[in-house]
């Protein structure tokens, strides 16, 4: 935690220092990913806010439709528009080592230079102006959207994306959240 950090008497919640409902989610949430993520500890401060996370992102991945680098780009267009640097790291590896985004797209992204790939491009600009306009997109991306052989269905399912990222953005901007050493090489400036 920062000095910039608004939350300065929360402490990361451990394994260890877990109350039993706490202890249970942090458990699962280590099964899964392999270690105990910071803004996970950071986040269960409030379990329901850890709770409501883990249970979106799960649905978000599993029915989307979305293939696993579209969700990446989802998940980097969210971080980036609220952002969010913790997790624009922590998805850039993601994107680069499970979910196979282009490392192509993934620098235009990281840069915030034109995505050569036409979908992954339109789909990133459709997310992005979803957050900005507070969900109100423009038409002419929505049409692009169509064009680019998405559904209405993914419409919704990136509102459930910005729901989800907004609760990990926000609770890392509160807390400073350190940023991950398996992430550290996708730490932005």
């Amino acid at each position: 935690m920062s000095d910039s950090a608004l939350i300065r008497n929360l402490k990361p919640v451990t394994l260890a220092s877990a109350s039993p409902a706490q202890h249970d989610m942090l458990d699962k949430a280590v099964k899964q990913v392999g270690f105990l993520p910071n803004m996970y500890a950071n986040m269960v401060n409030a379990p329901a806010v850890l709770s409501t996370y883990l249970h979106g992102y799960g649905l978000f991945r599993s029915e989307s439709g979305f293939a696993p680098a579209e969700q990446e780009v989802v998940f980097l267009a969210i971080s980036q528009a609220n952002g969010c640097k913790y997790c624009t790291a922590a998805h850039s590896m993601v994107a680069d080592k499970m979910s196979g985004v282009p490392a192509d797209v993934l620098n235009s992204i990281r840069n915030g230079l034109p995505i050569e790939n036409s979908r992954l491009a339109t789909l990133f600009q459709l997310t992005q102006d979803v957050v900005k306009t507070h969900g109100k997109p423009c038409a002419n991306l929505v049409k692009a959207f169509w064009a680019a052989g998405f559904e209405e269905k993914h419409l919704l399912y990136i509102v459930l994306a910005v729901s989800v990222k907004t609760l990990s953005n926000y609770t890392n901007h509160l807390f400073q959240t350190q940023l991950d050493d398996v992430f550290s090489a996708y730490k932005l400036p």
